[in-house]
């Protein structure tokens, strides 16, 4: 593998940004400090100007394949990541077949073993009538990064509403356990109480009304509540509104949590009024919701009741999405450009360069114990990316790398670039050109 040295690069982590040298050798980072001299064959990379933050890990993403791979693959979803900057992803298990045995979970990491140039790591799905099977991956929780219970129905239909499941999996799984959560029971009343209103004319933007801040609550609180009863590992993805944020604490070390809390960027950027623009584009479980939720958000996210920043990316095709609100299927494809899009609030002043490492990197690590990953360390895996906050990056047809093709950002200029981006040290990605000749590694976790 090639050995590379990054010359006088502003290196972002643990809350610091110090200009340094960083000298990548053989997969790993051997060495940050001023000035240094090696011998034998490395390439060098000027940083000057430039910024060098750890690979975003993103622990929410839909890549569709099998059985879905008209909406995108392992292999074109993961090389859009690399592109963004992200370096590491988990994957959720709703796809055609459900990851529901333990032998249909290990066929996605072969996978990504013969395609993902993004490291991986793969959710083990949980139905009501499946609870023997997941609780087999406790001999594996290891190099599983943690099982994934659908409490609100989203693609695939993997609800879980059987609280005899609910109980045993809470009870008796030793993996993190990763909740989807809205109350069906409301969702469907509301649905049932529009269609009697509005019949057909229904629209994306009665979507954040049906999927409302309760249904998101209720079912909060009661994984929550799950939990605690039995001192479970739970963390809650997409949290999409104000009144969730009572559910979680601020007062202890993200480590020491036994509940923690995701945002995904969708919900930190649009609100309900967007709908007006986006349509559909926009729809999307959790539903974006009012400009008062964006707003307690952001302060969440600040204020660390919120640990981790991701997209919950979920493609659908152009013209899947241009149906009528009932048939348009939600999710939104997000992973390409993620950071670019933190990387702008950094501009506007919203958060600091320091904090997006801590929340799309760091903690993601912490969160699920993934080893020697998610930081600027010597010795930990040389995944990081070279960003230029001077540069711009235009998001256009010809640049979107989802298989879908569109993207929601299409005809917006970030006012940031990813330059290059590193997978186990290997330069995978190089201001606009791929690297694919090594493929990304499967994630462990020091469990």
């Amino acid at each position: 593998m090639q050995n590379y040295l990054i010359r006088n690069i502003a290196v972002v982590n643990e809350g610091a940004t110090t200009v340094q040298d960083v000298w990548i050798k053989d997969s790993r980072i051997a060495k940050i400090a001023p000035n240094i001299t090696i011998s034998g064959n490395y390439t060098e990379i000027n940083g000057e100007g430039k910024h060098l933050l750890p690979g975003v890990i993103d622990d929410q993403v839909h890549f569709r394949e099998p059985g879905l791979t008209e909406k995108a693959t392992i292999y074109t979803e993961a090389r859009a990541a690399v592109a963004g900057g992200t370096t590491s992803f988990m994957e959720m298990p709703n796809t055609k077949p459900a990851a529901l045995t333990q032998e249909l979970l290990e066929d996605k990491y072969a996978i990504g073993r013969q395609h993902s140039l993004a490291n991986y790591s793969f959710f083990m799905g949980v139905a009501n009538d499946n609870v023997e099977e997941v609780l087999r991956t406790n001999d594996r929780k290891k190099d599983v990064c943690g099982v994934k219970i659908f409490m609100g129905s989203s693609t695939g239909n993997m609800l879980v509403d059987n609280y005899l499941t609910l109980e045993k999996i809470f009870s008796s799984s030793e993996l993190l356990i990763a909740t989807h959560c809205e109350d069906e029971k409301i969702i469907r009343s509301n649905m049932e109480t529009f269609k009697n209103e509005k019949g057909d004319q229904l629209t994306a933007a009665d979507h954040p009304l049906i999927r409302n801040v309760e249904a998101c609550f209720e079912s909060s609180w009661t994984a929550i509540q799950f939990a605690k009863k039995h001192d479970s590992r739970l963390h809650i993805l997409h949290i999409s509104t104000e009144k969730e944020l009572q559910l979680f604490t601020n007062m202890m070390p993200l480590e020491q949590k036994r509940i923690t809390a995701e945002v995904c960027v969708h919900h930190l950027h649009f609100t309900a009024d967007d709908y007006k623009q986006y349509g559909n584009l926009i729809k999307c479980n959790p539903a974006i919701k009012s400009a008062e939720n964006k707003t307690a958000l952001w302060k969440g996210l600040l204020d660390n009741r919120l640990d981790i920043i991701a997209t919950d990316h979920a493609p659908h095709t152009w013209e899947e999405k241009q149906q009528p609100y009932p048939q348009a299927p939600s999710g939104v494809p997000l992973v390409q450009h993620s950071l670019l899009l933190m990387l702008e609030y950094v501009k506007k002043g919203a958060l600091s360069i320091e904090k997006v490492a801590e929340k799309m990197s760091h903690a993601p690590a912490l969160c699920f114990q993934i080893n020697e990953r998610g930081f600027l360390r010597e010795g930990y895996f040389a995944d990081c990316v070279i960003v230029d906050m001077n540069g711009s990056s235009a998001v256009d047809k010809q640049n979107i790398y989802y298989k879908c093709g569109w993207s929601p950002f299409e005809g917006h200029t970030f006012p940031a670039a990813v330059t290059h981006t590193f997978v186990s040290g290997h330069l995978a990605y190089e201001n606009g050109r791929f690297n694919e000749e090594v493929k990304g590694q499967r994630l462990t976790f020091n469990r």
